[in-house]
Protein backbone atom coordinates (compact mmCIF):
# COMPACT_ATOMS: atom_id res chain seq x y z
CA UNK A 1 0.00 0.00 0.00
CA UNK A 2 2.99 2.23 1.27
CA UNK A 3 4.40 1.69 -2.34
CA UNK A 4 1.65 2.67 -4.26
CA UNK A 5 1.36 5.53 -3.10
CA UNK A 6 4.65 6.31 -3.33
CA UNK A 7 4.54 5.54 -6.78
CA UNK A 8 1.18 8.04 -7.09
CA UNK A 9 3.18 10.45 -5.69
CA UNK A 10 6.19 10.36 -7.84
CA UNK A 11 3.24 10.39 -11.08
CA UNK A 12 1.65 13.54 -9.47
CA UNK A 13 5.36 15.55 -8.96
CA UNK A 14 6.02 14.04 -12.69
CA UNK A 15 3.03 15.02 -13.90
CA UNK A 16 3.36 18.85 -12.63
CA UNK A 17 7.10 19.09 -13.55
CA UNK A 18 5.40 18.20 -16.91
CA UNK A 19 2.79 20.78 -16.96
CA UNK A 20 4.98 23.90 -15.64
CA UNK A 21 7.49 22.74 -18.38
CA UNK A 22 4.77 23.11 -20.97
CA UNK A 23 3.50 26.33 -19.35
CA UNK A 24 4.57 29.34 -21.71
CA UNK A 25 7.64 31.85 -20.29
CA UNK A 26 5.98 34.99 -19.33
CA UNK A 27 8.78 37.43 -20.39
CA UNK A 28 9.11 40.70 -18.59
CA UNK A 29 9.58 43.97 -20.34
CA UNK A 30 11.03 47.23 -18.40
CA UNK A 31 9.92 50.33 -19.51
CA UNK A 32 11.45 53.74 -18.52
CA UNK A 33 10.12 56.88 -19.12
CA UNK A 34 9.63 60.19 -17.26
CA UNK A 35 6.03 60.85 -18.05
CA UNK A 36 3.90 63.13 -20.26
CA UNK A 37 3.17 62.18 -23.73
CA UNK A 38 6.01 59.73 -24.07
CA UNK A 39 3.58 57.32 -22.08
CA UNK A 40 1.09 56.54 -24.86
CA UNK A 41 4.12 55.21 -26.93
CA UNK A 42 3.32 52.00 -24.11
CA UNK A 43 0.14 51.39 -25.95
CA UNK A 44 1.63 51.35 -28.96
CA UNK A 45 3.78 48.71 -28.30
CA UNK A 46 1.35 46.72 -26.73
CA UNK A 47 -0.89 46.77 -29.88
CA UNK A 48 2.45 45.71 -31.97
CA UNK A 49 3.26 43.34 -30.08
CA UNK A 50 -0.46 41.47 -30.22
CA UNK A 51 0.03 42.01 -33.50
CA UNK A 52 3.04 39.97 -33.57
CA UNK A 53 1.45 37.26 -31.32
CA UNK A 54 2.28 38.37 -27.91
CA UNK A 55 -0.24 39.12 -25.51
CA UNK A 56 0.00 40.75 -22.60
CA UNK A 57 -0.38 38.77 -19.54
CA UNK A 58 0.62 35.15 -21.86
CA UNK A 59 3.67 35.83 -23.23
CA UNK A 60 4.89 39.03 -21.70
CA UNK A 61 4.27 41.44 -18.90
CA UNK A 62 5.05 44.98 -18.28
CA UNK A 63 7.22 46.73 -15.77
CA UNK A 64 6.58 50.31 -16.20
CA UNK A 65 8.54 52.95 -14.24
CA UNK A 66 7.34 56.13 -14.39
CA UNK A 67 9.83 58.90 -13.43
CA UNK A 68 7.54 61.63 -13.42
CA UNK A 69 10.71 64.07 -15.14
CA UNK A 70 13.22 62.80 -12.56
CA UNK A 71 16.51 61.53 -15.24
CA UNK A 72 17.96 60.37 -11.54
CA UNK A 73 15.09 58.68 -9.78
CA UNK A 74 15.19 56.81 -14.07
CA UNK A 75 18.42 55.49 -13.36
CA UNK A 76 17.09 54.36 -9.80
CA UNK A 77 14.76 52.67 -11.67
CA UNK A 78 16.50 51.23 -15.01
CA UNK A 79 19.15 49.84 -12.33
CA UNK A 80 16.07 47.97 -10.47
CA UNK A 81 14.86 46.57 -13.21
CA UNK A 82 17.91 44.87 -14.65
CA UNK A 83 18.62 43.33 -10.83
CA UNK A 84 15.22 42.16 -11.69
CA UNK A 85 16.07 40.15 -14.36
CA UNK A 86 14.26 41.77 -16.85
CA UNK A 87 14.72 40.81 -20.53
CA UNK A 88 14.37 44.12 -22.04
CA UNK A 89 14.29 47.40 -21.08
CA UNK A 90 12.43 49.86 -23.16
CA UNK A 91 13.46 53.79 -22.94
CA UNK A 92 11.94 56.45 -23.92
CA UNK A 93 13.35 59.17 -24.91
CA UNK A 94 17.11 60.36 -25.81
CA UNK A 95 18.12 61.57 -22.37
CA UNK A 96 16.38 58.43 -20.55
CA UNK A 97 18.18 56.23 -22.53
CA UNK A 98 21.46 57.26 -21.86
CA UNK A 99 20.49 57.82 -18.41
CA UNK A 100 19.44 53.46 -18.67
CA UNK A 101 22.27 52.80 -20.62
CA UNK A 102 24.43 54.31 -17.72
CA UNK A 103 22.51 52.74 -15.07
CA UNK A 104 22.65 48.84 -16.71
CA UNK A 105 25.24 46.47 -17.79
CA UNK A 106 23.84 43.83 -19.36
CA UNK A 107 20.03 44.49 -20.05
CA UNK A 108 19.10 44.77 -24.01
CA UNK A 109 17.97 48.09 -24.38
CA UNK A 110 15.04 49.28 -27.04
CA UNK A 111 15.14 52.75 -27.34
CA UNK A 112 12.68 56.01 -28.84
CA UNK A 113 14.98 58.90 -29.41
CA UNK A 114 14.62 62.16 -30.73
CA UNK A 115 18.45 62.52 -31.40
CA UNK A 116 20.72 61.15 -34.08
CA UNK A 117 21.42 57.74 -32.07
CA UNK A 118 24.40 57.85 -34.16
CA UNK A 119 25.94 60.75 -33.64
CA UNK A 120 25.11 61.44 -29.81
CA UNK A 121 26.96 57.34 -29.40
CA UNK A 122 24.21 55.48 -28.20
CA UNK A 123 25.10 53.25 -31.78
CA UNK A 124 27.95 52.79 -33.45
CA UNK A 125 25.97 53.22 -36.97
CA UNK A 126 22.67 52.92 -37.59
CA UNK A 127 22.73 49.61 -39.83
CA UNK A 128 24.86 48.26 -37.11
CA UNK A 129 24.11 49.22 -33.91
CA UNK A 130 26.83 47.10 -31.97
CA UNK A 131 26.52 46.44 -28.57
CA UNK A 132 22.98 46.46 -26.11
CA UNK A 133 21.32 48.71 -27.66
CA UNK A 134 18.89 49.72 -31.16
CA UNK A 135 15.71 50.83 -31.57
CA UNK A 136 13.90 53.65 -33.44
CA UNK A 137 14.81 57.93 -33.60
CA UNK A 138 12.38 60.07 -34.39
CA UNK A 139 15.23 63.39 -35.10
CA UNK A 140 12.06 64.95 -33.35
CA UNK A 141 15.47 67.60 -32.31
CA UNK A 142 16.18 68.40 -36.53
CA UNK A 143 12.29 69.21 -37.32
CA UNK A 144 12.53 72.25 -34.42
CA UNK A 145 13.34 74.56 -36.88
CA UNK A 146 10.07 73.45 -39.11
CA UNK A 147 8.59 73.35 -36.11
CA UNK A 148 8.88 77.59 -35.80
CA UNK A 149 8.28 77.98 -39.35
CA UNK A 150 5.04 76.38 -38.66
CA UNK A 151 4.06 78.16 -35.21
CA UNK A 152 4.73 81.81 -37.10
CA UNK A 153 2.70 80.70 -39.73
CA UNK A 154 -0.26 79.72 -37.31
CA UNK A 155 0.49 82.98 -35.71
CA UNK A 156 2.31 85.53 -37.94
CA UNK A 157 2.04 88.32 -35.16
CA UNK A 158 4.67 86.23 -32.87
CA UNK A 159 7.92 88.05 -31.96
CA UNK A 160 8.84 86.99 -28.95
CA UNK A 161 8.86 82.95 -28.55
CA UNK A 162 9.69 81.19 -24.69
CA UNK A 163 11.09 77.70 -24.95
CA UNK A 164 12.15 75.96 -21.36
CA UNK A 165 14.99 73.23 -21.48
CA UNK A 166 17.55 71.59 -19.21
CA UNK A 167 21.08 72.44 -20.15
CA UNK A 168 22.28 69.58 -18.91
CA UNK A 169 20.35 67.20 -21.32
CA UNK A 170 23.20 65.53 -23.26
CA UNK A 171 21.18 65.69 -26.34
CA UNK A 172 20.62 69.86 -26.20
CA UNK A 173 22.05 70.88 -29.44
CA UNK A 174 19.22 71.50 -30.87
CA UNK A 175 19.39 75.00 -29.57
CA UNK A 176 22.03 76.55 -32.54
CA UNK A 177 19.97 75.23 -35.50
CA UNK A 178 16.87 77.24 -33.48
CA UNK A 179 18.17 80.18 -32.72
CA UNK A 180 19.67 80.07 -36.25
CA UNK A 181 15.72 79.66 -37.39
CA UNK A 182 14.50 82.45 -35.27
CA UNK A 183 16.96 85.17 -36.63
CA UNK A 184 16.22 83.73 -39.91
CA UNK A 185 11.96 84.43 -39.04
CA UNK A 186 12.84 87.46 -37.13
CA UNK A 187 11.56 85.94 -33.89
CA UNK A 188 13.48 86.31 -30.88
CA UNK A 189 14.15 83.11 -29.35
CA UNK A 190 13.64 83.40 -24.97
CA UNK A 191 15.36 80.71 -23.57
CA UNK A 192 14.42 79.42 -20.42
CA UNK A 193 17.10 77.07 -18.86
CA UNK A 194 15.32 74.46 -15.58
CA UNK A 195 17.28 72.22 -14.19
CA UNK A 196 13.95 70.64 -12.78
CA UNK A 197 10.08 69.92 -12.75
CA UNK A 198 10.10 72.31 -9.72
CA UNK A 199 11.79 74.87 -11.69
CA UNK A 200 10.14 74.52 -14.90
CA UNK A 201 6.87 74.75 -12.82
CA UNK A 202 8.23 77.67 -11.16
CA UNK A 203 8.92 79.17 -14.26
CA UNK A 204 5.87 78.75 -15.89
CA UNK A 205 3.68 80.71 -12.83
CA UNK A 206 6.05 83.54 -13.20
CA UNK A 207 5.65 84.01 -17.08
CA UNK A 208 3.32 86.82 -17.86
CA UNK A 209 1.32 87.02 -21.34
CA UNK A 210 3.12 89.93 -22.10
CA UNK A 211 6.87 88.36 -21.48
CA UNK A 212 5.93 86.31 -25.11
CA UNK A 213 3.98 85.65 -27.92
CA UNK A 214 4.21 81.59 -27.40
CA UNK A 215 5.50 78.92 -25.59
CA UNK A 216 7.93 76.92 -28.01
CA UNK A 217 8.83 73.00 -27.30
CA UNK A 218 12.70 73.50 -27.55
CA UNK A 219 13.82 69.32 -27.10
CA UNK A 220 14.08 68.14 -23.81
CA UNK A 221 11.88 64.88 -22.45
CA UNK A 222 11.81 66.34 -18.96
CA UNK A 223 9.43 69.37 -20.11
CA UNK A 224 8.24 67.25 -22.49
CA UNK A 225 7.16 65.25 -19.57
CA UNK A 226 5.33 68.43 -18.09
CA UNK A 227 3.56 68.93 -21.10
CA UNK A 228 0.10 68.86 -18.96
CA UNK A 229 1.66 71.58 -16.80
CA UNK A 230 2.92 73.74 -19.77
CA UNK A 231 -0.54 74.00 -21.66
CA UNK A 232 -2.12 74.50 -18.72
CA UNK A 233 -0.11 77.83 -18.76
CA UNK A 234 -0.23 78.43 -21.86
CA UNK A 235 -4.41 78.16 -21.72
CA UNK A 236 -4.44 80.23 -18.41
CA UNK A 237 -2.19 83.20 -20.18
CA UNK A 238 -4.16 82.80 -23.45
CA UNK A 239 -0.32 82.27 -25.14
CA UNK A 240 0.06 79.47 -28.16
CA UNK A 241 1.66 76.60 -27.28
CA UNK A 242 3.74 74.23 -30.10
CA UNK A 243 4.78 70.72 -28.99
CA UNK A 244 6.67 67.74 -31.02
CA UNK A 245 3.76 65.14 -30.05
CA UNK A 246 0.45 64.74 -31.51
CA UNK A 247 -0.39 63.54 -27.70
CA UNK A 248 -0.09 66.91 -26.83
CA UNK A 249 -2.82 68.68 -28.99
CA UNK A 250 -4.92 66.26 -27.62
CA UNK A 251 -4.36 67.88 -23.59
CA UNK A 252 -4.98 70.86 -24.99
CA UNK A 253 -1.50 72.04 -26.98
CA UNK A 254 -2.90 74.94 -29.61
CA UNK A 255 -0.41 72.61 -32.09
CA UNK A 256 2.30 70.47 -32.29
CA UNK A 257 4.78 69.10 -35.57
CA UNK A 258 6.22 65.62 -35.02
CA UNK A 259 5.36 62.67 -33.96
CA UNK A 260 3.11 60.36 -32.54
CA UNK A 261 4.57 58.51 -29.69
CA UNK A 262 1.56 55.46 -30.12
CA UNK A 263 3.13 55.37 -33.46
CA UNK A 264 6.48 55.18 -32.06
CA UNK A 265 5.76 52.71 -29.73
CA UNK A 266 4.22 50.37 -32.33
CA UNK A 267 6.92 50.23 -34.51
CA UNK A 268 9.76 49.60 -31.81
CA UNK A 269 6.94 46.12 -30.38
CA UNK A 270 9.22 44.61 -33.65
CA UNK A 271 12.67 44.82 -32.03
CA UNK A 272 11.65 43.97 -28.38
CA UNK A 273 9.72 40.87 -30.00
CA UNK A 274 13.20 39.75 -31.90
CA UNK A 275 14.86 40.48 -29.04
CA UNK A 276 12.95 38.35 -26.57
CA UNK A 277 13.19 35.50 -29.54
CA UNK A 278 16.30 35.69 -28.86
CA UNK A 279 18.27 38.59 -31.38
CA UNK A 280 20.88 40.44 -30.66
CA UNK A 281 20.11 44.48 -30.34
CA UNK A 282 23.58 45.02 -31.52
CA UNK A 283 22.38 42.94 -35.11
CA UNK A 284 19.33 44.96 -35.70
CA UNK A 285 19.33 48.35 -37.76
CA UNK A 286 18.29 51.49 -36.00
CA UNK A 287 14.94 52.89 -38.21
CA UNK A 288 13.79 56.28 -38.78
CA UNK A 289 10.08 56.94 -37.99
CA UNK A 290 8.22 56.45 -40.67
CA UNK A 291 5.55 59.70 -40.54
CA UNK A 292 5.28 62.81 -39.13
CA UNK A 293 2.45 64.55 -38.09
CA UNK A 294 0.84 68.02 -37.97
CA UNK A 295 -1.87 68.48 -35.52
CA UNK A 296 -4.19 71.60 -34.65
CA UNK A 297 -6.61 72.20 -31.82
CA UNK A 298 -9.16 74.47 -32.51
CA UNK A 299 -11.29 74.68 -29.55
CA UNK A 300 -7.45 76.09 -28.17
CA UNK A 301 -7.38 78.26 -30.47
CA UNK A 302 -10.65 79.86 -29.68
CA UNK A 303 -10.17 80.00 -26.46
CA UNK A 304 -7.27 81.95 -27.05
CA UNK A 305 -8.19 84.18 -29.88
CA UNK A 306 -6.37 82.51 -32.22
CA UNK A 307 -7.32 81.89 -36.37
CA UNK A 308 -5.52 79.35 -37.94
CA UNK A 309 -5.33 80.13 -41.65
CA UNK A 310 -6.97 77.90 -43.81
CA UNK A 311 -3.52 76.74 -45.43
CA UNK A 312 -2.48 75.56 -42.06
CA UNK A 313 -5.74 73.53 -41.34
CA UNK A 314 -5.40 72.18 -45.01
CA UNK A 315 -1.98 70.41 -44.58
CA UNK A 316 -3.10 69.08 -41.33
CA UNK A 317 -2.80 65.45 -40.26
CA UNK A 318 -5.27 65.76 -37.15
CA UNK A 319 -7.84 68.26 -36.44
CA UNK A 320 -9.66 68.98 -32.85
CA UNK A 321 -12.77 70.57 -33.12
Amino acid sequence: MRRAGLALLALLVLLGTSVAAAQPRVHRIGVVLLGGPGAQSIDGLRDGLRELGFEEGKQYAFLVRDAKGDRKAAGVAAKGLEADGVDVIFAVGSSVTFTVMEATKTVPIVFHTGADPAEVGLVETFRKPGGRLTGVGSQSRDLGPKRLELLKEIVPSARRVVGFYNPDNPTRNAVPALREAARRLKIQLIERQVRSVAELNAGLRALRHEDADAIFYIGDSMVSSQAQAVVEAGLAKRLPTMFHDSGTVMMGALASYGVSFRAIGHQTAKYVHRILLGARPGDLPVELVDRIYLAINLKTAKAIGVTIPQAVLTRADEVIQ
